[in-house]
C-alpha cells in the first residue's frame, strides 16, 4: 500500500495541469481501494462552498458544476469537523443531502477525509460504495494518509492553476511573498530570465593541452566583470546617496580575493574546464551560506550566486537579446539581483518581484534605496505565465495581485497618494531626536554587518550601531583571518561611525553557521555547538578577535563588545576572563610599541625630550545577547557582570515558541506578538530597570511601528533595526505620548492570543492618527 500511495502522490505532483491531476488521482484511488466511486471537492472560500472537481463514479456532467455549502451535507460536515467521516449508510445520516444531478442513488457507504494545508481545509477526498458497510481501518488509514501527503502538492498545484490562461477571465489572483521594500506599484510584469546559470551548467573536463588557456580565460572574465560593476555602480551613483551601492564594492572585493582565484586555479589544474571550475568553487560557497540560520548572512548566498552567474556570462561571451520593455514595468525574476536593478532602474522600472530572497537580500536593500517597492520569496509559481500580465505590487504587505480589477486599482491609487504624502512627512524627522510628545527619549540604532560603508548612520538618523555581525569576513576565506587583518577591518568599521557607539557581536558561528575550513556536523544545530559555546571551547579564536577589536578601538574609543548565545553565568565569567586577558595584553603591547617608537625618535634627534606620557587603553563596555530563554531567570546575577543587555528578539521568539521560522510548515507560528513573547520582553525590561542595566533590542520587532510602541512603553533604552526602518519608527515615536503607550502596553499584556494583539494594536495606531503605518508596520 505504501508503494501505491507514493506512486499516486508522485504522479499528482508531476502533472502540470490541475484538472488532469485530479482526474487521475480519483481513478487511481478508486482502483487502489477497490471502491465504486472516488471524488474530490475543492474549497472556494470566496463563495463559501465546495466544488466537485473530479470523480470516478458520479455523473460526469456534475463535475465542475455541483457545489456544496461549507455547512451542508456529509461533504460539508467533513470540512467543518476537520476529521474523517465513515458512514455505513449515507442516506440515513441526518446531514445527508440528496443531489439528483450526481446520480449517487445506488451508493450507500461513505468515507470522506479533509485535505488540510497549514490549518486550512483545501478540499475533501471521498470514496463511496454500493454495499452498506463501514470502511475498514486499513481503507480509512490509506485515505487519510493520502490526503495528508496530497496537501502540500495540492496547495502548490492550486497556486499554479490560478495563473493559467483558462483562469484569467475569472478575476484578480492574489499571491503572497515577503515584504522586501515598502511602496506600491501598478504596472505590467516583465519576466527576466538569468543570462547565465551556474546551477544548470554540466561539469566538463578538458585535455591537458587545453589547461594552459583556461586561467587566462578566467582572468579576462574577471576583468570584464569588474568593468561591468564599475559601470553599473557609476550609473546608479547619481540616484542613490546612502552608500547602498557598497554591494558593488563587495563584489569587487570577492573577485579580487586571492582565496577564490586560487581555488579556481586549483580546479583547473585538476583538469576541469574553467566554467566547471567556477561552478564547483562558487556552489561550494553558496551551499555554505545557504545552510546558515541568520537570515541576514544567509542572503549573501544570493550575492555569490549573482557574481558567479555574471562571471559565467562573461566567460561564455554570450550575446543576449535585450528585453522588450514597456514605458513602465514590474521586474519579475527567479532571483532579482542588484545587477538587474542597475540595468533596468532607468528604463521605467516601478517595482521588483523575486521568487527567492528576503528583506535582508541586497536586491531588497538597494530597492529601498531606489524607492522601488519589492516583494521577495514568492515561491512555487510558473513565472513564464505572468509575463505581460497587469499587476499590483504591495511592498508593505508582500501581496502581489495579478489582473486586478478597476475597483482594486482605484483603491491602490488612493493608497499611493497617501503613501507619497506620508513619505514626505517622514523625511522631515530623520535628523531630529527620537522623543515622545511628552518628553520621553529612546535611541534608535542600526543593525549592520556587511562593510563599514554599507549603511551610513549619518543619512539614516541612527545614533550608532546596535548590532554589527562580525561573521562575514570569516566566511569568504580558507582559514581564520589573522589578528592584523581583523584589526584593519574593525578600524574601518569604527571609523565609519565616529563618536557613535558600535556594538560588535563576537563570532557567532557553529552548527548551522559552519565555516568552510572549520566544518561542524550536528543533528540539531539550533540547539548545538554555536556562538559563545564554540569560541569558549576555542579561546585561541576568541582571544585573537577580541585583541583585534581592542587594537582597532585605540584611536576611536566607540567599541562595545556583545556576547551571543549566552545561556548561563559561567559562560559570561569565562568570556570576561578572556576579554580581560586580551585587554591587559594589548595594553602592555601598545605601551611597549609607543616606548620603542619614542626611543627611536630620541635616538634620531640626538636631543633630550620630555618623558613620554602614554594614555591607558580604554576598556570597552561588555554586554550579552538575551536570546536563550534561560537567561530571563538569571538576570540578577548577570547584571552584576555586564554593562548592558541586548535582546535578540528573532531568536528569543524562536526558542520561546519552539518554532523554526525558516521552516515553511511552521513559519506562520513565529510571531513576536505572541502573548508569551511580549510578557517575556516586559519581564526582561522590568528586571533590567530594577538592576539598573541599560537595555536594547535588535530584531524585526524593533522596526515595526506597533512593536516599537510596545518596547518604548516597556522601558527599552535603545532599539536597533535595519536602516530603512529608522525614519518611520522615529516619526511614530515623536507622535505619541509615553503615557498613552504605557496604557496600550498594559491592555496588550492582558490579551491571550497573537491575533487579538494584532487587532488591538492596529486599532490603537488608527486612533493615534498613525493608521498609514499599519500597512507598513504590521
Amino acid at each position: 500500500m505504501l508503494t501505491t500511495l507514493r506512486h499516486i502522490v508522485l504522479e499528482f505532483s508531476q502533472e502540470t495541469q490541475l484538472q488532469k491531476a485530479l482526474k487521475r488521482l480519483v481513478s487511481q484511488t478508486k482502483k487502489a481501494l477497490k471502491t465504486d466511486c472516488c471524488s474530490i471537492y475543492l474549497a472556494d472560500y470566496s463563495q463559501q462552498h465546495l466544488l466537485l472537481m473530479a470523480s470516478d463514479g458520479l455523473a460526469s456532467k456534475s463535475v465542475g458544476q455541483t457545489t456544496i455549502g461549507f455547512s451542508e451535507g456529509l461533504v460539508g460536515l467533513v470540512g467543518q469537523r476537520e476529521e474523517p467521516l465513515n458512514i455505513a449508510n449515507a442516506r440515513s445520516h441526518q446531514h445527508y443531502i440528496h443531489m439528483p444531478e450526481v446520480e449517487e442513488d445506488d451508493l450507500n457507504a461513505f468515507l470522506g477525509t479533509p485535505i488540510i494545508h497549514q490549518r486550512k481545509v483545501l478540499g475533501i477526498l471521498s470514496i463511496q460504495q454500493k454495499k452498506s458497510r463501514n470502511f475498514n481501518e486499513n481503507e480509512e488509514a490509506f485515505l487519510v494518509t493520502l490526503a495528508a501527503q496530497l496537501s502540500s502538492a495540492l496547495a502548490n498545484a492550486e497556486i499554479k492553476d490560478l495563473l493559467n490562461q483558462e483562469e484569467q477571465n475569472r478575476g484578480v489572483k492574489q499571491l503572497l511573498g515577503i515584504a522586501g521594500a515598502p511602496g506600491i506599484a501598478l504596472s505590467q510584469i516583465v519576466v527576466c530570465q538569468a543570462k547565465a546559470n551556474l546551477s544548470t551548467l554540466p561539469l566538463k573536463k578538458v585535455a591537458v593541452e587545453e589547461q594552459a588557456v583556461q586561467i587566462p580565460r578566467f582572468e579576462k572574465a574577471v576583468s570584464k566583470t569588474l568593468a561591468d560593476f564599475e559601470f553599473l555602480s557609476n550609473k546608479l551613483s547619481t540616484m542613490v546617496n546612502d552608500n547602498s551601492l557598497a554591494i558593488f564594492d563587495v563584489y569587487k572585493q570577492l573577485l579580487e580575493q586571492a582565496d577564490i582565484n586560487r581555488e579556481i586555479a586549483t580546479k583547473i589544474n585538476q583538469g576541469w574546464q574553467v566554467q566547471s571550475a567556477l561552478k564547483l568553487v562558487f556552489e561550494h560557497y553558496i551551499g555554505q551560506f545557504e545552510a546558515i540560520d541568520d537570515s541576514y548572512i544567509r542572503e549573501r548566498a544570493s550575492d555569490i550566486r549573482d557574481l558567479g552567474n555574471r562571471l559565467l556570462f562573461n566567460l561564455q561571451q554570450q550575446q543576449t537579446q535585450p528585453l522588450i520593455l514597456p514605458k513602465s514595468f514590474i521586474l519579475l525574476a527567479e532571483d532579482v539581483t542588484p545587477v538587474m536593478l542597475a540595468e533596468y532602474q532607468h528604463k521605467g522600472l516601478k517595482a521588483i518581484v523575486s521568487l527567492s530572497g528576503s528583506a535582508n537580500s541586497h536586491a531588497a536593500i538597494l530597492a529601498h534605496a531606489l524607492e522601488l517597492p519589492a516583494i521577495m520569496g514568492v515561491s512555487n509559481i510558473p513565472i513564464a505565465q505572468l509575463d505581460q500580465q497587469p499587476a499590483i505590487v504591495d511592498g508593505y504587505s508582500g501581496q502581489l495581485f495579478i489582473n486586478p480589477d478597476e475597483a482594486l486599482k482605484r483603491e491602490y491609487q488612493h493608497l499611493i497618494a497617501q503613501e507619497r504624502e506620508l513619505t514626505e512627512k517622514i523625511q522631515q524627522v530623520i535628523h531630529l531626536p527620537t522623543v515622545t510628545k511628552d518628553g520621553h527619549t529612546i535611541e534608535l540604532q542600526l543593525n549592520a554587518g556587511l562593510s563599514a560603508e554599507f549603511e551610513s548612520p549619518e543619512n539614516l538618523g541612527a545614533l550608532g550601531v546596535g548590532l554589527f555581525r562580525t561573521e562575514i569576513p570569516f566566511m569568504n576565506r580558507h582559514c581564520f583571518p589573522s589578528e592584523s587583518e581583523q584589526t584593519q577591518l574593525y578600524k574601518d568599521i569604527l571609523a565609519g561611525f565616529p563618536h557613535k557607539p558600535v556594538t560588535m557581536r563576537t563570532l557567532d558561528v557553529g552548527g548551522d553557521k559552519s565555516l568552510p575550513y572549520f566544518p561542524i556536523v550536528e543533528d540539531n544545530p539550533f540547539l548545538g555547538w554555536r556562538g559563545i559555546r564554540i569560541t569558549l571551547d576555542h579561546p585561541e579564536i576568541f582571544l585573537v578577535q577580541v585583541r583585534a577589536m581592542m587594537r582597532a578601538n585605540q584611536q576611536h574609543e566607540n567599541l562595545e563588545i556583545m556576547l551571543p548565545m549566552i545561556s548561563n553565568v559561567s559562560e559570561v565569567d569565562e568570556a570576561i576572563r578572556l576579554i580581560n586577558q586580551a585587554y591587559y595584553e594589548v595594553d602592555a603591547e601598545l605601551h611597549a610599541e609607543l616606548n620603542a617608537e619614542h626611543c627611536a625618535k630620541l635616538q634620531n634627534s640626538m636631543s633630550v625630550k620630555d618623558n613620554l606620557k602614554i594614555e591607558k587603553l580604554t576598556r570597552p563596555k561588555i554586554g550579552i545577547m538575551l536570546e536563550v530563554p534561560a537567561v530571563i531567570f538569571q538576570l540578577e546575577e548577570l547584571a552584576l557582570r555586564v554593562d548592558f543587555f541586548s535582546v535578540g528578539s528573532n531568536d528569543l521568539t524562536q526558542y520561546l515558541l519552539a518554532v523554526d521560522r525558516n521552516n515553511a510548515q511552521v513559519a506562520n507560528l513565529h510571531d513576536a506578538y505572541h502573548p508569551a513573547v511580549l510578557r517575556a520582553l516586559n519581564s526582561i525590561a522590568e528586571q533590567s530597570a530594577k538592576y539598573l542595566v541599560p537595555l536594547s533590542l535588535c530584531g524585526e520587532l524593533a522596526g515595526e511601528p506597533a512593536g516599537a510602541l510596545l518596547l518604548l512603553a516597556m522601558g527599552f533604552d535603545k532599539l536597533s533595526m535595519n536602516g530603512h526602518n529608522i525614519a518611520r519608527i522615529k516619526w511614530v515615536i515623536r507622535h505619541v505620548d509615553f503615557k498613552r503607550a504605557k496604557v496600550i502596553l498594559a491592555y496588550t499584556l492582558k490579551l491571550t492570543t497573537a491575533k487579538q494583539v494584532h487587532s488591538y494594536l492596529n486599532e490603537q495606531l488608527e486612533q493615534l492618527g498613525l493608521g498609514g503605518f499599519i500597512r507598513a508596520g504590521m
